[in-house]
């Protein structure tokens, strides 16, 4: 790698050549472009013409999955700029937006992940909970919600430039490591920290709770028992393998910020965090996964388009309706 800086902004901010993410980069996009956008497309086909049962875990996931597609379109411009030696050829007002789209709906991935492993939590340890009697309205208000909060917390991204000139190419980058501490870019750093640690926490806190519970309380641990641990695990996955490296690179950054005021100290650091945003970028291309183990009628609707893709007869599942829930010892039904 070789260090430059650009001498001509106040404060001063660091770029660094990376011939290695040049040349990983953009095919890793590429794929992630191709097949997140394959699965969320088939996901949100199968939410809008097919679901026979609409709850407030397939409003959220709906909302997710139009996130992830978004984030994906956002993926062939970032290979393309990775692909000129991270030359941004599009504009100050394109790459405002797209940055903003990026930090909007990985912000929307987590949240909306969440949402589902919450309401999970509140249908099985909580079955009598009156949230549990709450329709589609209620869903769709904390999805605006949700939406509102978001935009909220990375619109700013809209207001200010983000690039600036380095041996005669043009970066587009929101982490631009600049010396001092501005206060929009230590809320970018915070709120790029928070949302992944407390979205974590609730996530651990309901995993460890539902797994509890359904080992003490259900009966089928064998059947759709066991489609719930799966869920809560795959998110809980998700959320380590997606987005924990990606958060700690930028703790590194931050930490050395506090001890350092030149650039040469924040070469490797910065190397580790644009590899491990491309983690960030593959959540798209797994939560589609999350989709099948998180819904009955998900699962059951896949199945039954399978089969008639594969023009097999769907005798075998009619014993088995989309609509089937989770039972527990009460005879409630999820």
């Amino acid at each position: 790698m070789v260090q430059t800086m650009n001498r001509t902004l106040e404060p001063e901010c660091c770029a660094f050549s990376s011939p290695i993410l040049d040349q990983v980069l953009p095919p890793i996009l590429v794929l992630e472009f191709m097949f997140g956008l394959m699965g969320n497309f088939v996901a949100l086909w199968m939410f809008i013409f097919h679901m026979d049962t609409w709850k407030p875990n397939s409003v959220y996931l709906t909302h997710l999955a139009v996130a992830d597609s978004i984030v994906l379109f956002c993926l062939p411009f970032r290979a393309d700029y990775y692909r000129r030696g991270k030359n941004w050829l599009y504009g100050d007002a394109l790459c405002r937006i797209l940055l903003f789209l990026l930090a909007a709906n990985r912000a929307a991935g987590i949240f909306f992940l969440t949402a589902v492993a919450v309401d999970r939590y509140f249908k099985i340890v909580h079955p009598l909970n009156r949230i549990n009697r709450m329709g589609l309205t209620y869903a769709l208000w904390v999805c605006l919600g949700l939406w509102g909060l978001i935009f909220l917390a990375t619109g700013y991204l809209l207001f200010e430039k983000h690039f600036f000139n380095s041996n005669n190419r043009t970066q587009c980058e929101s982490f631009n490591i600049c010396m001092g501490f501005n206060p929009l870019s230590t809320w970018h750093n915070t709120f790029y920290v928070i949302q992944f640690f407390l979205p974590t926490a609730i996530v651990a806190f309901c995993t460890i709770r539902i797994t509890w519970q359904l080992r003490s309380r259900t009966v089928d641990k064998k059947g759709k028992i066991k489609r719930a641990v799966q869920f809560v695990l795959a998110v809980a996955l998700i959320f380590i393998t997606c987005f924990f490296p990606s958060t700690v690179s930028r703790i590194a950054v931050w930490i050395l910020k506090v001890w350092y005021d030149e650039c040469r100290y924040f070469e490797t650091a910065n190397l580790a965090f644009y590899t491990s945003v491309c983690f960030t970028y593959f959540n798209s291309v797994l939560n589609p996964v999350v989709y099948y183990f998180s819904s009955p009628a998900f699962s059951g609707t896949f199945k039954k388009l399978l089969n008639k893709v594969l023009r097999r007869s769907d005798s075998e599942d009619q014993t088995e309706s989309p609509e089937n829930e989770i039972s527990t010892v009460d005879s409630r039904r999820l």
